[in-house]
């Protein structure tokens, strides 16, 4: 839902009522993921997606139904013989969508979610999909706080606890409950949706490269940093608008940076004199990839210093290198949609093969 935001919250603003489809739930090859959303306002503009075009149009007539009733409505969408390409997933798989009115009057705490998301500040928001409580109920719940409710004093307090569990992962997920919070119970359906602040991407070395590794990172949703401790080339004109410039050895930055197991490292300074004390600070911290460029004798150089610098077998293990994907690339802009391909798939356990050499769901459900 975070990329339809900025149109939520002029409606919002606004006091035009919308139509908010949420997926819940999947199962086999479904194109899009719990969270996926999207929305009809008023003069019937949309924005979002929930299935990359399968069921748009059956969703966008439920939209219009729920903001005219003021009822939340629970559908599912599946593949079927008699209607695959009419409102069903031709891709075979299912979803499953909460689809609410939003108004100021129905969702008091909608304002102060979209400001948070904005602000990079983690809020979960918890809503009733099924059950004796009110379906389509919301519940913010940031760290230190909470707003809404569910319909009760004992569910409310349960599911603050999950949703508090969640803020750090950004996890999206159903869990159910007693009427009144009860564990081991599902007689109530609530869908936990979690904003955390976006992964970083640090790139290190302000080559051309960089430039285009940064708008590919800007583009997957990271926030970008770019370092580099020579300021004639980390000149913020040279980069993409809003990715941040640092002029700082690399190493030095790095080792004040926050970094989790979200974060992705793409070394790209190939002089040893930046990328190894830089490599031996990044391979002992969490990161989801950490990636250096270099061809393969720079490669074995670097390994070879890193393990005179008293690196084990097992941090040296968690380097890409060299960086990327064999798709044969050659430009700056093919090497970062190398890179990209490469962090994607690391993400989410794909093989990097061509789709046409594979088998089973095109989607699995994987955790990343």
């Amino acid at each position: 839902m975070r990329e339809i935001l900025p149109a939520l919250e002029r409606w919002y603003a606004a006091r035009i009522p919308f139509g908010l489809a949420t997926v819940v739930a999947v199962s086999r090859s479904a194109p899009r993921g719990p969270g996926a959303a999207m929305a009809v306002g008023s003069d019937d503009e949309v924005v979002g997606s929930v299935s990359g075009g399968c069921v748009e149009g059956a969703v966008f007539e439920l939209a219009q139904e729920v903001v005219a009733s003021g009822e939340a409505r629970l559908e599912t969408f599946g593949y079927s013989d008699e209607d695959a390409f009419a409102v069903g997933l031709t891709c075979g798989g299912e979803i499953t969508l909460l689809v609410r009115p939003v108004t100021p009057e129905t969702d008091p705490a909608f304002g102060a979610v979209a400001g948070s998301v904005a602000a990079g500040e983690p809020v979960t928001v918890a809503t009733v999909v099924d059950g004796p409580a009110p379906r389509g109920a919301t519940l913010a719940v940031w760290q230190g706080t909470e707003a809404g409710t569910l319909g009760t004093a004992g569910l409310d307090v349960a599911v603050t606890a999950d949703a508090r569990g969640e803020l750090a992962l950004g996890a999206s997920l159903l869990r159910h409950y007693g009427p009144h919070g009860e564990r081991r119970e599902d007689a109530v359906t609530v869908f936990l949706q979690s904003f955390a602040p976006p992964p970083r991407m640090l790139v290190f070395g302000a080559i051309d490269y960089a430039a285009a590794v940064a708008r590919i990172g800007d583009f997957l949703g990271y926030r970008v940093t770019v370092c580099d401790a020579r300021p004639v080339f980390a000149t913020p004109k040279r980069f993409p608008a809003g990715v941040e410039v640092v002029v700082e050895w690399p190493h030095r930055y790095l080792g004040g940076a926050e970094t989790d197991e979200r974060t992705v490292i793409c070394v790209l300074t190939h002089d040893p004199k930046f990328d190894v004390p830089l490599l031996e600070e990044a391979l002992r911290r969490p990161a989801a990839y950490i990636g250096a460029m270099g061809s393969r004798r720079t490669h074995d150089e670097r390994r070879e210093r890193l393990t005179e610098a008293g690196l084990t077998e097992a941090e040296l293990s968690r380097l890409r290198s060299p960086l990327g994907l064999d798709l044969g690339a050659r430009t700056p802009e093919e090497v970062a949609v190398s890179v990209a391909a490469e962090i994607v798939a690391l993400r989410w356990g794909g093989s990097g093969a061509p789709l046409t050499t594979t088998a089973g769901a095109i989607h699995p459900r994987a955790t990343p």
